[in-house]
């Protein structure tokens, strides 16, 4: 017997609290565009690179800063303040690029920073609110609440497929 139970009693308990809790846990790369926190689901992140700048490409969009050579791979760079419709960054020493994998595709998240790596509960993640026209927010899945400032959590599928115009598919879960 352990503690007045008998062994056999264990064999109809449910699992226990944390291996629920677990499953319902994402974990996301942080980063800083500006003054906003803006996070991406670490599974998608295969590295984060220090700025050294890009190789532009003619006839690229805007957003698209050029692209680096990264071990034999052409990737090219998204520069977020501009694809969320700000100016173009200027980017010093400090900013850094986020690699992710979207699919099979590697692409390069210009950012001003990396924060931390959070881990939330899948019910602290709130959808996106609806606004004037689906086009005003088409590049986020939802937003983490209970941080100090709401994170928004960008929807890397729709980050380079989406255009502006075009009708926005339902995002994913999160």
């Amino acid at each position: 017997m352990i503690q007045n139970r008998r062994i056999t009693d264990y064999d109809d308990m449910s699992p226990s609290a944390t291996a629920l809790d677990d499953a319902d846990l994402r974990q996301f790369v942080s980063f800083v565009v500006g003054e906003q926190q803006y996070c991406v689901d670490i599974m998608a992140v295969r590295e984060i690179k220090a700025w050294t700048g890009t190789t532009a490409l003619p006839n690229s969009p805007a957003h698209i800063r050029g692209v680096i050579n990264l071990r034999g791979a052409i990737v090219p760079v998204i520069d977020l303040r501009k694809r969320f419709g700000q100016e173009l960054t200027e980017p010093t020493p400090s900013h850094v690029v986020v690699i992710v994998a979207i699919g099979d595709i590697q692409n390069g998240l210009l950012v001003d920073g990396v924060s931390d790596i959070v881990t939330v509960n899948r019910k602290d993640i709130a959808p996106i609110p609806s606004m004037e026209g689906e086009d005003k927010n088409p590049y986020f899945q939802g937003l983490i609440t209970g941080q100090e400032k709401l994170v928004a959590v960008i929807a890397l599928d729709q980050l380079i497929t989406h255009r502006l115009g075009e009708p926005v598919s339902a995002p994913a879960a999160a």
